[in-house]
């Protein structure tokens, strides 16, 4: 029996024609169902476990020279989107993370501005505000974050209340259940509908689209490749790895088997797809670490703020730790950084 008939067969939630049109034309397909997208998606090359753990481990042990250092530190700093994701969250809170994300070390203007600042989207008109004259994008969680538990209608109107209260970034994550039960067709279908939310009329500019994946629940290598490909498909412009409500959240092995999936698709469709690994993050040496892969897996034109960032709140910390320590020779003390 056919499960392409769904509840995301509704007009409204059905991807606009360029979408489906071009995922028709890749799979080869003249209709797209939960059968023909498993097909298509069982069809990429499984996940050799034990290799792509290793040359995630190897990877991480690349030694950086102190000028590349230097030039590691600046530019993971310029990709970090600063975030705070608390029920507790208040304006006061996003206005002084706001200050933060554009003057990380007050006692070093040199320093560079973070790439964005994430929050809920009942505070992007505070983080706008704030964050007004800068390069410093909006980046709002929507749909249900974290459990993605919502109905479609729900996560349309938290999508498109963002993107007119200004969020330039829209980070939306996807059904798990549907995903992990075989419902392709419904996850595409989600993804597509709010990247056409993403672009709504009334909205200055049309946002990004980040689609979290929730890998520490996908089980497998393969369904993190599977689903990395899926959101491609259905108009994603980053996939990023977790919430960093669910553990494990960013992994080595799980942002490589990313990379690698971006890097296929640009060369299959020409298109550029940013990455995003989210959670757990917190040290300089393991952010150059993810440089490291960044450059060898995807390549260099993935290093930069447009390609790849970092979802991570106390990581900065330690980059501005380091940054000092590489300028004066010392480390600074407890005090030197603010807690966020």
């Amino acid at each position: 029996m056919s499960t392409s008939t769904t509840a995301t067969d509704a007009p409204s939630s059905r991807p606009s024609a360029g979408v489906a049109d071009r995922a028709r034309e890749l799979l080869g397909v003249s209709r797209l169902t939960d059968e023909t997208l498993a097909t298509w998606l069982r069809g990429l090359p499984g996940v050799d476990q034990v290799g792509c753990e290793a040359r995630a481990a190897a990877l991480r042990t690349r030694s950086i020279k102190t000028t590349a250092k230097q030039w590691a530190i600046d530019t993971t700093i310029s990709m970090v989107d600063l975030t705070t994701l608390e029920g507790a969250d208040t304006p006061g809170k996003v206005r002084s993370l706001c200050a933060k994300a554009k003057l990380p070390d007050p006692t070093d203007p040199t320093t560079p501005e973070v790439a964005a600042v994430c929050i809920y989207s009942d505070l992007v008109p505070v983080a706008v505000d704030a964050l007004r004259g800068t390069d410093i994008h909006v980046a709002s969680v929507a749909t249900g974050f974290p459990s993605g538990r919502a109905p479609l209608e729900a996560k349309l109107a938290d999508t498109r209340y963002a993107v007119r209260s200004g969020a330039d970034e829209i980070d939306m994550v996807i059904d798990r259940g549907a995903f992990l039960s075989g419902r392709y067709r419904q996850v595409f279908d989600e993804i597509a509908a709010i990247k056409q939310a993403c672009a709504q009329e009334d909205a200055e500019r049309p946002a990004h689209l980040k689609v979290i994946l929730e890998t520490g629940e996908l089980v497998t290598y393969d369904n993190v490749r599977r689903a990395s490909w899926l959101a491609m498909l259905a108009g994603a412009d980053f996939i990023k790895t977790s919430t960093g409500k669910v553990s494990p959240a960013a992994t080595p092995p799980v942002t490589l088997i990313m990379l690698e999936a971006v890097r296929d698709w640009r060369d299959l469709t020409g298109e550029v797809i940013g990455v995003k690994p989210a959670g757990g993050i917190r040290t300089s040496k393991d952010a150059i670490g993810y440089l490291v892969m960044v450059s060898e897996v995807a390549g260099d034109e993935w290093l930069s703020a447009d390609r790849f960032r970092f979802g991570a709140s106390s990581l900065l910390n330690d980059l501005l730790l380091q940054r000092q320590r590489m300028a004066t020779g010392h480390y600074s003390g407890a005090d030197y950084v603010t807690i966020d």
